[in-house]
């Protein structure tokens, strides 16, 4: 008989330990899936091998026993491993980790091959002739991979200088070799576009393909494909991470710069920072790849943690796009009051007369910002939440986007009766519609999250775009993320602003990878293209920066900054919220932790907690919301970690059922 260390499947902070069970079954390894009587009503439950547990000194008094074993739903070899790194590095349950590895709804009830779940129309093609700073690439990655030895490769290739060709390389490597592979792109929408490179390379057989996206019976048919070995390629949004393959080669992380490879939901993990724990535990290469690559990448490798790999060329050598900024504050005070500047109009124009097609990119979904009354000033608000609701004039409803409350809009204010409750700023809806009125000849698409709601719809839009049957594509940050279109002449990014009026240290970064990714949509094909960039802050350095190609001196300046108030990379930073239903609660509880905090950690650290402060969304879905943040400096993790372990431990005893904690490391968002 051997004594089983499990993790029960029940979501309940109280049980987020390690139960002791004995066994006398045969192959039991950590990951292993099992059922057992749990608690005092003998409740069947799923739980995970997480270790074999040494002897007691004297036996168990009521010891219950391992009834059964699932073979078919084992964690992979490294899973446990990678759970136990998560629950340190992200503060979560154990059961939260596990389920991210653990395959989602139930067998389907027939299987169909990939190229008919994603209807990809491909032939295979031959690989083209790298260009030199290609193959400099390529040779300096593929020997790590011959020896099975761990590295981090950060790729910093100009937008369309040929980074997937290194990445098909690399992948072809793997297989040869008998190694598996993962292939992360940061949209769901990106994935069909990936997916038609890789068939053309490898047809249709070897793959697999893992987003949110898919029915629970198309995702589990592709996780089985994945755990029986059927496949050694694996290409997916941020969940593929976590495909259970075994004996990896390489993850490659696409676009590796993108905020949506951060989990805003339990776990909050680092999609980089998991690849990077996994490949470390099967000597394997982590490839990340970008034209805007993220500061934090980008000073891990002047650091020497990351190789660096540089493509300063497109790979058809045409010159990157020409940029021009345009002030609307000018064209406000000349009289023009539209959203498009008379010089965007004019190109815009003249790149439809010329058969290209045009992509209006505008960071902000629905048709205006927010509803008000001329007359007295009312503003539409969620009722959950204390903010405004953003107008959608499709559905005629306001919704809350942070909620997602709806509600129909009055034909009179609520307030006072008046008439005047007008819509105010611009959405891509309402782009659209402004679009069509401007340029009424012109066949016009909108990509955004609205409108790739319904599944395949992206896939439609994208396919139409690349087709060429529609003229002009308007879209939010999608349509900015690695799409590839030859015949794009002109990119107008209608308000540069936006992403810097976020709270958030982050957002110049933001705002000039934004632009950077924006502008690489044009002249991908054989005659350079154009971009303007409308703004009214044209002196700003990411702006600027932007517009002139100049990742270095906007790294420069940026690394200062960040090192001068000690954010990331140079710190690690944790946001702890404290959600309650009463304001004063609320208040009072954050100040409690911040308390204990300190007294934990020494008054010499009490300038790293900052706050307590309402958070930016102070009430949401009907909770007051208060934050800290502490910036955790190197050698200090671990004093902080154990601190805030004992508090959550604390909170979860005492308050668990009358306020809700989130832990957040290094978060993509601070509202």
């Amino acid at each position: 008989m051997e004594y089983i260390d499990l993790i029960i499947d029940n979501s309940s902070d109280q049980t987020d330990r390690l139960y002791t069970y004995g066994s006398e079954l045969p192959g039991l390894v950590p990951g292993s899936k099992v059922a057992v009587s749990f608690s005092t009503g003998n409740r069947k439950k799923n739980a995970y091998v997480h270790s074999v547990a040494e002897p007691p000194d004297k036996k168990i008094k009521g010891l219950k026993f391992i009834e059964e074993v699932d073979e078919t739903e084992a964690l992979p070899s490294d899973g446990i491993a990678v759970v136990d790194w998560m629950r340190s590095r992200y503060f979560c349950r154990r059961i939260d980790a596990v389920k991210c590895f653990a395959p989602s709804g139930s067998p389907p009830k027939r299987t169909r091959a990939a190229t008919t779940l994603f209807d990809i129309e491909a032939t295979r093609k031959t690989a083209p002739e790298p260009t030199s700073e290609q193959k400099a690439g390529i040779e300096a990655i593929l020997p790590y991979i011959k020896r099975k030895e761990h590295r981090i490769f950060l790729l910093h290739g100009v937008t369309s200088s040929g980074k997937t060709e290194i990445y098909l390389r690399i992948i072809q490597e793997c297989v040869e070799q008998g190694r598996t592979a993962i292939m992360l792109v940061p949209e769901i929408a990106l994935t069909t576009q990936t997916i038609r490179r890789f068939f053309e390379r490898f047809g249709g057989e070897p793959l697999a393909v893992l987003h949110s996206k898919l029915s629970l019976g198309e995702r589990y048919e592709q996780w089985k494909k994945i755990k029986d070995g059927l496949v050694p390629i694996v290409v997916g949004a941020r969940s593929a991470v976590f495909a259970p393959l075994e004996n990896i080669g390489a993850i490659i992380v696409d676009e590796e710069h993108e905020t949506s490879y951060k989990s805003d939901m339990t776990p909050k993990y680092d999609t980089i920072e998991v690849a990077s724990k996994r490949a470390a535990l099967h000597d394997a290469v982590l490839v990340l790849g970008s034209a805007t690559p993220s500061m934090e990448s980008l000073y891990h490798a002047e650091q020497g943690d990351y190789q660096k790999i540089v493509l300063t060329e497109r790979f058809n050598l045409t010159p990157l796009p020409s940029v021009e900024i345009i002030d609307m504050r000018k064209e406000l005070q000349e009289g023009n009051k539209s959203i498009f500047s008379r010089e965007l109009y004019r190109q815009t124009s003249q790149e439809l007369a010329a058969g290209k097609q045009v992509i209006f990119f505008l960071n902000r979904r629905g048709y205006s910002t927010f509803l008000s009354c001329r007359n007295c000033g009312y503003v539409m608000s969620c009722e959950s939440c204390g903010i405004s609701m953003t107008y959608h004039k499709a559905e005629a409803q306001a919704v809350c986007h942070y909620c997602g409350k709806k509600e129909i809009v009055p034909p009179a204010c609520p307030s006072c009766g008046s008439r005047y409750l007008k819509h105010f700023g611009t959405g891509t809806e309402k782009v659209e519609e402004m679009a069509r009125q401007t340029f009424p000849n012109a066949s016009i698409d909108r990509l955004d999250m609205d409108t790739a709601k319904r599944k395949g719809s992206a896939d439609q839009i994208l396919r139409r775009f690349g087709k060429g049957e529609t003229q002009i594509l308007i879209g939010t940050q999608l349509v900015a993320k690695g799409l590839d279109f030859e015949h794009v002449g002109l990119v107008g990014i209608l308000s540069a602003d936006l992403s810097l009026n976020i709270p958030d240290y982050r957002s110049p970064e933001r705002t000039f990878q934004l632009i950077t990714q924006s502008s690489g949509r044009a002249g991908r094909g054989d005659s350079p293209g154009r971009v303007l960039i409308q703004t009214y802050s044209p002196e700003h350095y990411a702006i600027q920066a932007a517009s002139g190609n100049d990742h270095d001196g906007f790294y420069r300046q940026e690394l200062e900054t960040r090192r001068n108030i000690g954010y990331p990379p140079f710190s690690d930073l944790i946001r702890i919220v404290l959600g309650a239903a009463e304001e004063e609660e609320s208040a009072q509880g954050i100040e409690k932790i911040r308390h204990l905090l300190q007294r934990k950690v020494g008054s010499d650290r009490a300038p790293q907690i900052l706050g307590p402060r309402p958070a930016p969304l102070a009430k949401v879905n009907e909770l007051y919301r208060h934050q800290i943040l502490i910036k955790a400096y190197p050698g200090e993790w671990e004093i902080f970690k154990n601190a805030i372990w004992e508090i959550k431990e604390k909170v979860i005893k005492e308050k668990s059922k009358e306020w809700t904690l989130s832990i957040d490391v290094n978060p993509f968002g601070f509202l």
